[in-house]
């Protein structure tokens, strides 16, 4: 742990390693942030860690900014010193070869964010708006007195991109595709979600679900405790087939999911696929209970199933949805695919600071640039709507 200077009448305490913040006082005030998320909790981020999946020797150095007032926990948030930008999904690779190009390192640089979990929320837990934008500046401030070339927050809420702009960085958007219940005409089952899309994408839906069908293939979902270690090994095996077959390598352990297993079991769904009295594949959706938000998170196959993969991920979770009475489901980065499914585009946003007046004067006319296109873009999708008018 380091403590820097204070700023805006709190002490700065910076901690490399979560487990160092009191759990049930960064608990406390992610339940205070107009959108927690369950990634947010202690617990994740100490899982994180403690397993190995997210540290220094995996480009991951956490650097966790805590504000301070006496012994009250004022502000917080999670940040990364990065040597690399694999896991975010925000990308900035272009801007790194350019700092290379001209001489400059660009790596390590300063990240807020989620490791490998790019969904939208709370990235600057904060008692109140003084102590949200003094967590700002001191993000600034952290990165300037360490040397970085750059500061990144990925998929902040708009309070915490309002705050993290005036304190000098510069805000890029994007978009993810969101099924959101409609709160005028609720959709009361699966079906009714078909009968409400245009025809041409109901009958796909119908046709992909048929063939899984066809193939023998039928699903068990788990809850929360349900999963026990035999499900998450089989969960684990497939996870990592699917890396395997793409020559990579999974960012998460199988000790994470042991650790979530332990300490935040509410929080997960497993959808298993079964085909000739054996299990083939999995999708894991996180949920927070409170909120009944879901968010689709992993998936493996040990098997080849055409369809299978739209099933498991998409419209097994959005039936479970909206059996239990959630109203959102987060289909993760990117996939225009997912519109067809009736996940619908919503406008995300990160912020970013650099330190070198050229590259953030360049930077800031490219997302200029960039956010009028996402802009045209994202009205092109909605009125290309699956839903019927």
């Amino acid at each position: 742990m380091g403590v820097s200077n204070t700023v805006a009448d709190y002490v700065i305490r910076v901690f490399s390693d979560p487990g160092e913040v009191d759990p049930a006082a960064w608990d406390a005030l992610l339940r205070e942030q107009a959108h927690p998320l369950p990634f947010m909790r202690s617990a994740y981020l100490r899982a994180l860690h403690d397993s190995g999946s997210a540290v220094a020797a995996t480009g991951w150095q956490a650097q966790f900014i805590t504000l301070w007032r006496g012994p009250t926990l004022s502000a917080a948030c999670a940040a990364y010193l990065k040597s690399h930008s694999y896991g975010e999904y925000v990308f900035d690779w272009a801007w790194a070869e350019a700092h290379q190009r001209h001489g400059l390192p660009y790596y390590p640089k300063l990240l807020s964010a989620l490791p490998f979990t790019p969904v939208p929320g709370a990235r600057l837990l904060a008692r109140d708006e003084h102590a949200r934008h003094a967590l700002a500046r001191a993000l600034v401030s952290h990165a300037q007195g360490l040397g970085l070339s750059s500061l990144h927050v990925l998929f902040p809420d708009e309070a915490d991109a309002r705050a993290l702009e005036e304190a000098g960085c510069m805000i890029r958007h994007g978009v993810q595709f969101h099924w959101c219940q409609d709160r005028e005409n609720p959709i009361e089952d699966f079906s009714d979600l078909l009968q409400r899309l245009h025809r041409d994408k109901r009958k796909k839906i119908q046709q992909e679900q048929r063939r899984v069908r066809e193939a023998g293939v039928h699903f068990s979902v788990h809850v929360g405790a349900e999963i026990d270690e035999t499900l998450w090994d089989l969960f684990y095996a497939c996870y990592c087939q699917t890396y395997r077959e793409h020559h990579s390598t999974p960012y998460l352990s199988r000790d994470f999911f042991a650790r979530q297993q332990r300490d935040m079991p509410e929080n997960w769904v497993l959808f298993v696929a079964h085909q000739g009295g054996r299990a083939i594949a999995c999708s894991l959706v996180a949920v927070d209970p409170l909120t009944r938000h879901a968010y689709g998170r992993y998936w493996g196959a040990l098997a080849h199933v055409p369809c299978l993969h739209f099933d498991a991920c998409y419209y097994q979770p959005l039936q479970w949805c909206l059996q239990q009475g959630y109203g959102r489901f987060e289909g993760g980065a990117q996939g225009e695919h997912k519109m067809a499914r009736g996940l619908m585009p919503v406008a995300t946003r990160s912020a970013h600071w650099l330190a070198d007046p050229r590259f953030a004067h360049a930077v800031d006319d490219f997302l200029k640039r960039e956010g009028a296109h996402v802009g045209a873009y994202l009205d092109e999708l909605r009125e290309h709507s699956p839903f019927k008018a």
